[in-house]
C-alpha cells in the first residue's frame, strides 16, 4: 500500500514505475486518488462526473504501457468515453451519452491510465473561469476564494490539490495555459493537428483547439505528449512526426536560445505589475542560464486578433447552440444567459464576415512565422492579471435584464452594428489577452510556473514555437524546472 505523503509526491511517471516494480498496485493507487477526491473535492469542486464503478473494474484487468495504473482525470467536453455523459458544464447536454470513445481517451486507455472521473468545466469550454451553473465553480487550491482559471479548471484544480498527478486538457483560446498559470502547474498545448480531436470532429474551432493535459513535471507533460500525438483515419491533415520521442526531448539541454520577450497587453488594457515582474524574472533566468533575451514582439495587430478570435468564438456557440436541438432536443433556454447571448450574435454574423475574419489567421501566422525566423521562442505573461475571485468575472444583473428582451426579439444584428462585438472582445480577453495567439497561428506553446504573487497566488509565464516545435518548449521547461524547481511547491489547502 503507498501512503499518502509518497502519492502526493510521485509524478505520473514515478507512480508508474512503482505499479511496474510492483510495490504497489493499480487498484491500492486508485484507493488513495479517490480518498485524496474524497477529502479535498468537497472544498475546490474539481471532479463533477465519478466513474469509480468504472475504474474499479479496470483495476481488475491486466495493464500495460507507460503510465500503467496510473489514477486520471478526463475534461467533461471533447473527451468523450463511451457510455458516460459528456455535459460539456450544460444542462443541454447533461445526459448525452457518446457511442465511442475520442481517440484522445482510448489513447490514455492503450496507454494503461485508470479513468475515475471527469473533471469541471464552463459551460461549452467558453470562459477562462469554470463556474457553471450546472455544477457549481471550481475553486483554486492556492485560494479558494479565486478562481482556477477555465477552460480546464477542474483539471488544474484536481492536479493542484494531489488528487491526480495529471489531468486531461484541452486549449481553443488558453485552456490549458491558463488553469495551469492560475494553479502554479506547467501546461503544453500542442501544435494544430498533433494529436487527434477525432473521431467525432475533424478540428476543434477550426483548429485553434488542441488537446493535452496539465502537469507538475514537464517529463509528464513530454511522456504524454509521445501517448497522445499522431494522426487516425479521416484527420483533415498530418502534421509532421517529431525526430525523437518527446520524453527523450526533456532529457535534452536546449542550447543557446535567442528569445524576444514582451509585457505589453497586445489589446492596450494594461498588465498587472506582478504579471510583468514575472516575465522580467524569467528573462533574468534565462539570461544567467546563458540564453540571449531581447525585448521584442510580431508585428500584429492585437485588436484585429482579438476580434478575429472572437467571430470564431461566437460562430461555435452558436452552431453548438443549435446542434443541441438536433442531438438531445434540449431548448435554448437551458442555456446559461451568457452563452444564449453569445449565440444571438453568432446567428446574427454574416457569413462572409465570419470567412473574411478567418482568413486574417494567415495574417497572424506569417507575421509570427517572420518573427520566428529571428527569435526561437516569444516570451510574454500567460495571464495579464492574478486570478479573479470567484464570481469576479459574472456578467452583471442589469446586463442579463438589458439581454432579455433582445433575446426574445432575436435582436443580435442590431447588437452587432452596436460594435458590441468589438467592446466584448476587449473586456472578455482583458485578462487573458496573450494566449489566444498561439490559436489561431496553430503554434505550440506553454504556460511555465516561475513566479507566485506577494499574495501567494501563482501566475505564470508564456512561451510560443514554432509550428510543430514542443521539443525546444521541453528541453527549455526542463532546463527552467532544474533551474528553478516548482515540482514540490503546493498548497497547503
Amino acid at each position: 500500500m503507498i501512503a499518502l505523503a509518497e502519492y502526493l509526491q510521485q509524478d505520473a511517471l514515478g507512480l508508474a514505475e512503482l505499479v511496474r516494480r510492483r510495490e504497489v498496485t493499480a487498484a491500492e493507487l486508485l484507493d488513495v486518488a479517490l480518498a485524496r477526491n474524497a477529502e479535498v473535492n468537497p472544498r475546490i469542486n474539481a471532479v463533477v462526473v465519478p466513474m469509480d464503478h468504472i475504474a474499479r473494474e479496470r483495476t481488475r484487468q491486466p495493464l500495460g504501457g507507460p503510465f500503467a495504473g496510473v489514477p486520471f482525470l478526463i475534461k467533461d467536453i471533447q473527451q468523450d468515453y463511451a457510455g458516460v455523459p459528456t455535459s460539456s458544464g450544460s444542462r443541454a447536454f447533461r445526459d448525452w451519452r457518446p457511442a465511442t470513445h475520442a481517440h484522445f481517451v482510448q489513447r490514455l486507455l492503450d496507454a494503461g491510465t485508470v479513468i475515475f472521473g471527469k473533471t469541471n468545466t464552463p459551460e461549452l469550454a467558453l470562459k477562462g473561469t469554470t463556474e457553471p451553473e450546472l455544477f457549481g465553480p471550481t475553486r483554486n487550491p492556492w485560494n479558494l476564494d479565486h478562481t482556477s482559471g477555465g477552460s480546464s479548471g477542474g483539471a488544474a484544480a484536481a492536479v493542484a490539490a494531489g488528487i491526480v498527478p495529471m489531468a486531461g486538457a484541452s486549449d481553443g483560446g488558453g485552456s490549458i495555459r491558463i488553469p495551469a498559470a492560475c494553479c502554479g502547474l506547467f501546461g503544453l498545448r500542442p501544435s494544430r493537428g498533433r494529436v487527434s480531436a477525432g473521431p467525432a470532429v475533424g478540428e476543434i474551432w477550426e483548429g485553434a483547439s488542441s488537446e493535452h493535459v496539465i502537469t507538475r513535471t514537464v517529463r509528464d507533460s513530454a511522456a504524454m505528449l509521445d501517448v497522445l500525438h499522431g494522426g487516425a483515419c479521416g484527420d483533415p491533415f498530418r502534421i509532421a512526426p517529431p525526430e525523437r520521442s518527446y520524453l527523450e526531448e526533456a532529457r535534452r539541454e536546449p542550447g543557446r536560445l535567442r528569445i524576444g520577450f514582451s509585457t505589453r497587453s497586445p489589446i492596450d488594457l494594461g498588465v498587472d505589475p506582478e504579471c510583468v515582474q514575472a516575465v522580467q524574472d524569467a528573462a533574468r533566468l534565462l539570461e544567467s542560464l546563458g540564453h540571449t533575451v531581447v525585448e521584442a514582439e510580431p508585428k500584429i495587430d492585437g485588436a484585429a486578433l482579438a476580434e478575429s478570435f472572437l467571430t470564431m468564438y461566437l460562430g461555435q456557440v452558436a452552431a453548438t447552440v443549435a446542434e443541441a436541438r438536433e442531438r438531445t432536443g434540449a431548448r435554448e433556454t437551458v442555456f446559461e444567459m451568457d452563452t444564449r447571448a453569445l449565440a444571438l450574435l453568432g446567428r446574427s454574423l454574416p457569413a462572409g464576415d465570419y470567412v473574411r475574419a478567418h482568413r486574417r489567421w494567415n495574417d497572424f501566422a506569417r507575421a509570427l512565422g517572420r518573427f520566428h525566423e529571428q527569435y526561437d521562442l516569444y516570451l510574454t505573461p500567460t495571464l495579464a492579471r492574478p486570478p479573479a475571485r470567484i464570481g469576479e468575472q459574472d456578467t452583471p444583473r442589469w446586463q442579463h435584464a438589458a439581454l432579455k428582451p433582445l433575446l426574445a426579439l432575436d435582436l443580435g444584428g442590431l447588437l452587432l452594428r452596436s460594435g458590441m462585438v468589438q467592446k466584448m472582445a476587449r473586456e472578455s480577453l482583458a485578462r487573458v489577452p496573450f494566449t489566444q495567439l498561439s490559436n489561431l497561428t496553430g503554434t505550440p506553446s506553454m504556460s511555465v510556473p516561475l513566479h507566485w504573487t506577494a499574495a501567494g497566488l501563482p501566475v505564470g509565464v508564456q512561451f510560443v514555437a514554432r509550428f510543430g516545435d514542443e521539443a525546444t518548449l521541453l528541453r527549455l521547461a526542463a532546463q527552467l524546472e532544474q533551474a528553478r524547481p516548482w515540482r514540490d511547491r503546493r498548497p497547503a489547502l
